[in-house]
């Protein structure tokens, strides 16, 4: 792995003129998240539907459903982790999750009207994701150089991206062919969500990072410790939490938007559609250009973009702010998501970097959710207008902190360092 000689990860420097392709690994990965999320996305896209219009639930029921199992899914993906760096079956783990996703698209489908039945299934989506998630970027992280990460998640991310926008299409379209039979739905969604397992079966390989596979016969899981106790991974793990707890959400931002132009509800739906365009756009260049000029720098600036967001909602709305809140949001996604498993990726050992990963991950979404739920604490206490400037401040403040934890300039990069 490649470390600065200060102790704190980012990319090496690459050789003029040289460019690497992105690696089949990736690619494959990529379409199987492709796959996945138009599966996903299309149960997404009609299941308040579903479940309020169909079923006749409350929305203050689906929304405690929808929050319980969103929130667990932060938790989980500690467990995958650490299954995936047991014996370095990450594929197998991240398998398991895209396997469990699909099937709970059976669930729904059998479920019928219990709502037990539909908080199983959904369970069972919740932790087919959270399961699947670190594995998965651990083996992005694994399938090529240190030196191109940030390009290989663009890619990845990208891809993902894609699936999330054509999902709720694909939705549509079936309930428009089948006059809104919910179980069709159901039904394709199942059948590509298996189509992508098989796709990983098929043509992920395995990690080939140096996994201890050794002759003893029951090798202990790395601990967690050593993973915490790595300088470089603390300072992106702390840089990551403190950024996250000023991130008040996108559904605020496009509440937000709504009320100050008075817009139809109906448009609130769409609102995520544009940022979610942006950041497919973005999302390879982004990367690529982490490689170049550095992670670090890459993942500041992304939140300077949020900033931005934050600045044109407190200065006059007008229809124009619309366009610039989403691609200032896209561009943040585009500049963080991807760059920040490339930025930590480095500092972790092959054989823990699932569940280095997966910590990281999670503390950010905790992050991201005591940041959300502040700002709708002060919102509801002072009004969206002083809460939005609270949360202006705080990232401003959060911003100057994480540049002193992940300085603007490493020092000359030190030998590379192979892992034992």
């Amino acid at each position: 792995m490649y470390l600065a000689a200060n102790g704190r990860p980012d990319a090496p420097p690459r050789p003029p003129g040289v460019r690497r392709r992105v690696p089949a690994a990736v690619l494959a990965l990529g379409t199987v998240s492709l796959v996945t999320d138009i599966s996903s996305e299309m149960v997404t896209a009609v299941l308040p539907l579903y479940l309020v219009l169909g079923l006749g639930l409350t929305p203050l029921q689906f929304g405690f459903l929808d929050g319980m199992f969103n929130g667990a899914t932060a938790l989980v993906r500690l467990l995958g982790g650490r299954l995936a760096d047991r014996r370095g079956h990450h594929k197998r783990v991240a398998g398991a999750g895209y396997l469990l996703s699909a099937l709970s698209r059976l669930g729904l489908l059998l479920a019928g009207g219990a709502t037990a039945g539909i908080a199983a299934a959904l369970a069972a989506d919740r932790l087919g994701k959270g399961v699947r998630t670190a594995p998965r970027d651990a083996l992005i992280s694994l399938s090529g150089p240190p030196e191109s990460l940030g390009r290989s998640f663009g890619v990845h991310r990208a891809m993902d991206t894609t699936g999330a926008l054509l999902g709720p299409l694909v939705a549509f379209a079936v309930l428009w062919a089948t006059a809104d039979a919910y179980d069709a739905v159901f039904a394709v969604s199942f059948s590509i969500g298996l189509l992508g397992v098989l796709l990983l079966v098929a043509y992920v390989p395995a990690a080939r990072g140096p996994v201890a596979s050794g002759p003893a016969p029951a090798p202990a899981p790395p601990p967690r410790r050593p993973v915490l106790r790595d300088p470089g991974f603390r300072r992106v793990l702390y840089a990551s939490a403190l950024l996250g707890a000023t991130t008040i959400g996108d559904a605020f931002l496009y509440l937000l938007l709504l009320r100050e132009l008075d817009l139809p509800p109906a448009l609130f739906t769409l609102l995520p559609l544009g940022a979610a365009a942006v950041y497919l756009l973005l999302a390879v260049p982004a990367g690529r250009l982490a490689d170049r000029t550095g992670r670090r720098t890459a993942f500041l600036l992304g939140h300077c973009a949020l900033l931005g967001a934050y600045a044109l909602l407190l200065a006059p709305v007008r229809v124009p702010t619309v366009v610039g809140v989403l691609a200032l949001l896209g561009i943040f996604y585009a500049a963080t998501d991807g760059v920040l498993m490339a930025l930590a990726a480095p500092a972790l050992p092959a054989a823990g970097r699932a569940g280095g990963l997966a910590v990281l991950q999670t503390g950010q979404a905790l992050a991201r959710l005591l940041g959300a739920a502040g700002f709708g604490a002060a919102w509801t206490l002072w009004g969206q207008r002083p809460a939005l400037w609270a949360a202006a401040l705080a990232l401003a403040g959060a911003l100057a902190a994480a540049s002193r934890i992940l300085p603007a300039a490493p020092a000359a990069p030190a030998a590379p360092q192979e892992v034992p």
